[in-house]
């Protein structure tokens, strides 16, 4: 198991080397949403892109070490990626926030942040890193590559099919 200080991960970094934002309304409630944002276990059920979300260590406090794997499509192709990240979960402010730990985005920070609209929700998801240590082109494969091309392929996949299933789930 993970200590409980795992839960916190700080507040979100709002600047680096890359920072991707990806936004969407939904007609589904905060409630469902963060419901199911937070269910990550059961993303792959709703999210053809991913190929499987594995925890390492849980925790009653919320903070988890989650494994998962998605695929990026390129036309007929997909390219398989995987990530480690220390998970928390924020239930009063609707905020579940990821750092990687593993993976080629090692030092990445993520939130979902669920926000409620007079009808449906505002999901807001931000991807914040400073790019891979590697020398001369590490920040320039982050900001023209794994930014756009990875990060933003696969986030805004995975942030609109999420949002369907919250609206079904309702």
């Amino acid at each position: 198991m993970t200590s409980p200080a795992r839960a916190d991960l700080g507040p979100m970094p709002m600047a680096g080397v890359m920072v991707t934002v990806d936004e969407l309304r939904t007609d589904a409630t905060p409630d469902a949403m963060f419901a199911v944002v937070r269910d990550v276990a059961s993303w792959p059920r709703h999210l053809a892109h991913y190929r499987h979300v594995r925890f390492h260590a849980r925790d009653a406090s919320g903070g988890d070490i989650v494994e998962m794997a998605a695929w990026r499509p390129f036309g007929p192709m997909r390219w398989p990626t995987w990530w480690l990240s220390e998970m928390a979960v924020v239930p009063e402010r609707r905020v579940v926030r990821f750092r990687h730990i593993g993976g080629i985005t090692t030092g990445m920070d993520v939130e979902w942040r669920i926000d409620p609209l007079t009808r449906g929700s505002h999901v807001t998801l931000t991807h914040v890193w400073n790019g891979p240590r590697w020398p001369l082109i590490g920040r320039a494969a982050a900001r023209a590559v794994i930014g756009p091309v990875f990060v933003h392929g696969i986030a805004s996949r995975t942030l609109a099919g999420l949002a369907r299933a919250a609206v079904t789930a309702r």
